[in-house]
């Protein structure tokens, strides 16, 4: 008895599509037709049949079949390299498997990198928005530094910073560029490579700096940025004179 093209596709568990595109590749041999016809398939083409898709189970490409049949040193170095995505395919599932527990579990942010997540609670969204844009230049050297420093209770300058209105006084601003100053000194101290671009940046230091500038334009208000400036000035200042 024979088969027809749907009949062996049936047999073999796929499509009308797969076997002829198997034919169109040349790897599954056209059989003889009927006086009709019409194909006729035998055992011969199902074996044949079954055999590609078990190759394609197991991952291997099309492409790659016919050297992995011929069972030469080619063929295990086909297996071997499809051996390692399928491990690295699996670590990066369970990574991802991890991450979204601790967001569904842990409440943990959805749009932080994977090592700042835990971060998420307490921050406010100005720095949320730097830390995304950051993880896209930074280093993980630089990543872990900011890490390090947002990990820090927050005080009240730094809650009086987040809350500054754009409208906020002058003499506000200068008050509060006092107060951050020592703070902000102090965590240059600790990591100086952070004021260096091109040491902290995985990126053209124009790009980071770019991204850098873009990024504290758009999630700082007027009045956060002139403080900003100001706490520049006061320690450019401090430089100069040696303190």
């Amino acid at each position: 008895m024979t088969w027809s093209t749907r009949q062996l596709a049936e047999l073999a568990g796929t499509t009308l599509k797969t076997v002829r595109h198997y034919h169109k590749v040349g790897l599954l041999d056209e059989p003889e037709r009927s006086a009709n016809g019409y194909k006729r398939y035998d055992i011969k083409h199902l074996v044949r049949l079954l055999r590609i898709r078990r190759l394609v189970d197991l991952g291997v490409p099309l492409s790659d079949i016919a050297s992995v049949e011929v069972a030469d040193e080619r063929m295990e170095q086909i297996l071997r390299a499809l051996d390692a995505e399928l491990a690295a395919s699996i670590e990066r599932q369970q990574r991802m498997r991890r991450e979204l527990a601790a967001i569904l579990d842990d409440g943990a942010s959805i749009d932080l990198p994977a090592d700042l997540m835990t971060l998420a609670d307490g921050l406010p969204e100005a720095q949320r928005s730097l830390l995304v844009a950051y993880s896209s230049v930074f280093t993980p050297a630089a990543m872990a530094a900011l890490q390090e420093q947002l990990a820090a209770p927050r005080g009240d300058v730094a809650a009086q910073f987040d809350a500054l209105p754009a409208d906020a006084p002058d003499d506000v601003r200068q008050r509060l560029a006092v107060r951050l100053a020592p703070g902000t000194r102090k965590q240059q101290e600790d990591h100086p490579f952070l004021g260096d671009l091109e040491a902290s940046s995985r990126r053209d230091a124009a790009i980071t700096r770019s991204v850098v500038v873009q990024a504290v334009v758009e999630f700082y208000n007027e009045a956060q940025l002139d403080v900003l400036q100001r706490v520049h000035t006061l320690l450019s200042g401090d430089d100069a004179t040696g303190t």
